[in-house]
């Protein structure tokens, strides 16, 4: 009995040894090639049950439709950063006087600077007070000048601004001497038109489509845009501001939407990088008008009546196939489609036409309890908010830093819109190279080292700072480019643009909060909330996965839970991936799995043969 229970613990050690090398194997590099030809093929076999990207590419992947559709999106750029940048120039700095205008009924011709020296007391330094002045007397203009007036009250008759060439808001309605305007409850009009804007044209451009929401953003445009430049009081302004802010994200994530579900593979990328492009370019548009007019309401009358023309988007800009696709109306998509392919001279197969078929019931159902529902989804929603809140955070402390230099206004705009010129084309570049997820963790780590660095020196070291502020925000800009790009190829048709006004509503919370850290005249506090936000956000967004080269999600049915593991396996082992085909991989992968079989084989039988010699020595 001893000698069979020893033979039986030899055999039993022996079999944990064979065990223990064949799962040693299964974690050596060429099982880990393995598992990485494993994941090429179930991204080839993705890109294949995408039926729509197989269609693109007969429609043509980058033809004369697309490019007119592209060149369509890019003029409301230019007009959107118009808009939404205009109020840095209505509040600049006026020097106002109390209107004295009555002691030119006793002397008529006496000039402006006789006229205020009579009329307004000064300060001990000489100057003339800006909010006081004498009060108006009966006398002849020879006793005035003999005995002077020495008896002061607040403006009267109103304010003159004779050193000031340009018309603003500040001189229009006279927001000087105790009516100054709160420049924050301005700035939080505009976050709060942010995050309205981004929730409701989210849930309008799913409901209704990506064509209805662009179209209803343009008339936001044309109402709260160009007719901001009619508004009678400071009061009317808000609102307008308020107003033409929900139009401008509005538009954003419209758009966005259309052209990630219009374009396929690195076109879709080129095109967001060149329409951000666009939109920095508006801002240096923007300043080249404040600078030659010299009126405030010239401003949005000549810069905002391009803006008319966009009302023939009604008739010659196309609707989402996706999106149609999605919603049940496959007739109107097919249709699109042929027209898509007609406008390139190509011909769609029918073949491929009939592989198109409605989605089922629980594939078009969705709605915005799923980014709670959906764990994918919500994850991903998570880690982007994050990410979207850190940037928010960390670009308006740019802008308010720069502010607070005291820096020329033409300056601050026109500069940083140069320089996002060339950063959000770098991105061109970059995004091949370094792929989505590398390349905005990469800028935007670059970007919130700049922020933190802005806000260590003292104000006294002015070039330096302007110098860090400006290539942080150079970096910020490009990150905020593949935010979109990357954001957008995340979310699923169904919810694109809900996510998207969902995640610019955190954008917008980020800036309301830097506002809030700055308010609080606590110098610590901004860098504390820049770092933590930084840090957690770079922390958690390593757990993306990567989208580039892979088919973007029409429904929550195509985020499965493997959907990371499979794109971070493919960017560990890109030498492999990139010289692979599919007939190889497919190849490799059946001899792996026959040579496994047959190991798995030999195991089994070489575990009956030992059994069956035990049960014969037993016997």
């Amino acid at each position: 009995m001893a000698k069979e229970n020893n033979f039986k613990v030899e055999f039993k050690s022996q079999h944990h040894l064979r065990s223990f090398h064949q799962h040693e194997a299964a974690e050596s590099p060429r099982s880990c090639s393995l598992d990485v030809l494993l994941c090429r093929l179930r991204a080839i076999e993705a890109k294949q049950d995408d039926k729509f990207a197989t269609i693109m590419d007969a429609v043509g992947e980058f033809g004369t439709f697309q490019r007119r559709l592209v060149a369509l999106t890019f003029v409301p750029n230019i007009l959107s950063a118009f808009f939404l940048s205009a109020d840095i120039f209505m509040f600049t700095p006026q020097k106002p006087y109390c209107n004295t205008s009555w002691i030119l009924a006793v002397g008529p011709n006496l000039t402006e600077s006789e006229r205020l020296n009579l009329t307004l007391p000064r300060a001990p330094n000489g100057s003339f007070l800006t909010c006081l002045m004498y009060l108006p007397v009966d006398w002849d203009l020879d006793s005035i000048i003999h005995f002077g007036l020495n008896h002061t009250d607040s403006c009267q008759d109103g304010w003159i601004y004779p050193e000031v060439k340009k018309r603003s808001l500040i001189n229009e309605f006279d927001l000087v001497c105790g009516k100054e305007p709160n420049l924050e409850i301005v700035q939080n009009m505009y976050l709060a038109g942010l995050l309205t804007g981004s929730f409701l044209f989210g849930f309008i451009t799913d409901k209704l489509g990506r064509h209805p929401g662009i179209l209803l953003s343009l008339l936001g445009l044309i109402i709260f845009g160009f007719g901001a430049g009619f508004v009678n009081s400071f009061h009317q302004y808000l609102f307008f501001r308020f107003g033409v802010s929900q139009a401008v994200v509005g538009y954003t994530i419209s758009s966005t939407s259309l052209i990630t579900e219009w374009l396929v593979g690195m076109p879709r990328a080129h095109t967001t990088v060149l329409g951000h492009c666009f939109f920095a370019m508006g801002v240096i548009f923007l300043t080249g008008l404040a600078y030659s007019l010299p009126h405030w309401r010239l401003l949005f009358l000549v810069g905002g009546a391009p803006v008319f023309p966009l009302i023939s988007y009604i008739w010659i800009l196309p609707e989402s196939p996706r999106w149609l696709m999605m919603k049940g109306k496959l007739k109107e998509a097919k249709q699109l489609l042929c027209y898509a392919a007609g406008g390139n001279k190509k011909t769609i197969p029918l073949s491929l036409l009939d592989k198109l078929q409605l989605p089922g019931k629980k594939v078009t159902m969705a709605s915005i309890l799923d980014f709670y529902s959906n764990r994918h989804l919500r994850k991903v929603t998570l880690v982007m908010g994050s990410m979207w809140f850190a940037l928010g955070c960390n670009y308006y402390m740019l802008s308010l830093r720069m502010k607070e230099l005291g820096v020329n206004i033409h300056f601050t705009q026109v500069i940083p819109g140069m320089m996002e010129v060339p950063a959000r084309l770098c991105c061109i570049f970059l995004l091949e190279q370094l792929k989505r997820k590398r390349r905005l963790i990469l800028t935007f780590f670059q970007g919130a080292l700049m922020c933190f660095l802005s806000l260590l020196p003292p104000s006294e070291l002015k070039s330096l700072l302007v110098l860090i502020i400006v290539l942080g925000e150079f970096s910020l800009a490009a990150t905020v480019t593949v935010f979109y790009i990357y954001t957008s190829e995340l979310l699923p048709t169904v919810l694109r643009a809900t996510g998207l006004g969902l995640l610019s509503l955190v954008w917008a919370a980020g800036g309301i909060s830097s506002l809030i850290a700055v308010n609080q005249n606590i110098a610590t506090l901004p860098i504390f909330l820049c770092c933590i936000s930084a840090f957690v956000a770079l922390f958690f967004c390593v757990k993306l996965p990567e989208t580039q080269d892979q088919p973007i999600p029409n429904s929550l049915e195509h985020l499965p839970p493997e959907r990371r593991t499979v794109s971070e396996a493919m960017s560990s082992e890109d030498m492999l991936c990139d010289d692979v085909t599919e007939e190889v991989a497919k190849n490799t992968i059946f001899n792996a799995t026959m040579t496994n079989m047959d190991q798995d084989s030999l195991s089994n039988l070489s575990l009956q043969s030992g059994e069956e010699e035990i049960d014969k020595q037993e016997d």
